[in-house]
């Protein structure tokens, strides 16, 4: 398999009792870095966001998806990233433009940017009335942490993260990726413990993708038995369209329709997620309001 394209496995080692993903999401932070014009501690904590949404969209089935919200008291402010089942991801912040100084050469200041308190968001629409939303207050916004903590917490189910965005002096992603090791009810101390020491001892995953491994090699270093079960590819998708602007300017009502035609005589809409801009001239936006009105 190809270690150069942005892909997700899944898998699954000791007889069941341990459910494991690993992600490769270069390309993708990479996408979302050149959209929104990332300072190098955004894309870090973007991309560890957007892999961690990459890896949990995994663990979901068919059209459900999911999204994430890093909402901290650092200068980022808002994080945001969606994924699905299919390995379809996007993502944006609040602020692109943070500088922080580093903590020590090569390694980012990402939990002063984030802030070390606030909350975490998950919300998953599974199909349902009501879609599913865990919370869980920002134990440390490194966010591998944090998402560690919202699995035992909001999902009780004891889990390790690990993620990583390696940004070149270009300010470029050189790569990116994460994994999550899920520990299923029947296992033992013994096999917790051999998973702990394992975990331990592997270098970051950042380490690991700039040696060249393979995914599947890096989850055989942390769990030798593993199984992969299936493999997606990972991709920057947006699904905003000059249709659902409309639909979204419709719903604003004519008033503002019509204020806006009579004082702007044009609009322009811009996606959060992709940075695309939609523009309507004074004709266009007259038609809209001639929908709403029907």
């Amino acid at each position: 398999m190809d270690n150069s394209i942005d892909r997700i496995l899944r898998g699954t080692a000791m007889n069941g009792k341990v459910r494991a993903f690993a992600v490769r999401t270069t390309d993708l932070v990479e996408e979302l870095r050149r959209r929104h014009d990332t300072f190098p501690v955004v894309t870090a904590a973007l991309g560890r966001t957007a892999s961690a949404a990459a890896m949990m969209g995994a663990m979901m089935k068919g059209e459900e998806r999911l999204s994430i919200q890093v909402r901290g008291d650092g200068p980022i402010g808002l994080i945001a990233a969606e994924a699905n089942a299919r390995g379809e991801v996007r993502g944006y912040v609040n602020n692109p433009h943070v500088e922080m100084t580093n903590i020590r050469p090569g390694k980012m200041n990402v939990a002063a940017a984030v802030g070390t308190s606030g909350y975490i968001h998950v919300i998953k629409d599974l199909g349902l009335k009501e879609p599913y939303r865990g919370s869980i207050p920002i134990v440390s916004g490194e966010l591998a942490e944090d998402f560690t903590y919202y699995f035992a917490v909001s999902e009780q189910t004891n889990s390790a993260v690990s993620l990583g965005v390696l940004v070149s002096p270009d300010y470029t992603v050189a790569n990116a990726g994460g994994f999550i090791i899920q520990l299923l009810p029947g296992i033992t101390d013994e096999e917790i413990g051999t998973i702990e020491k394992a975990i331990q001892d592997i270098p970051p995953i950042t380490t690991l993708l700039e040696e060249g491994l393979e995914l599947e090699d890096i989850l055989k270093r942390l769990l030798p038995d593993i199984t992969i079960l299936e493999e997606t590819k990972v991709s920057f998708t947006c699904d905003c369209s000059r249709e659902r602007v409309e639909r979204a300017l419709i719903s604003m009502g004519e008033g503002e329709l019509q204020a806006m035609i009579d004082e702007d005589r044009k609009a322009e809409v811009t996606c959060h997620f992709c940075n695309e801009a939609y523009t309507f001239d004074e004709e266009e936006l007259i038609a809209v309001l001639q929908r709403a009105k029907s």
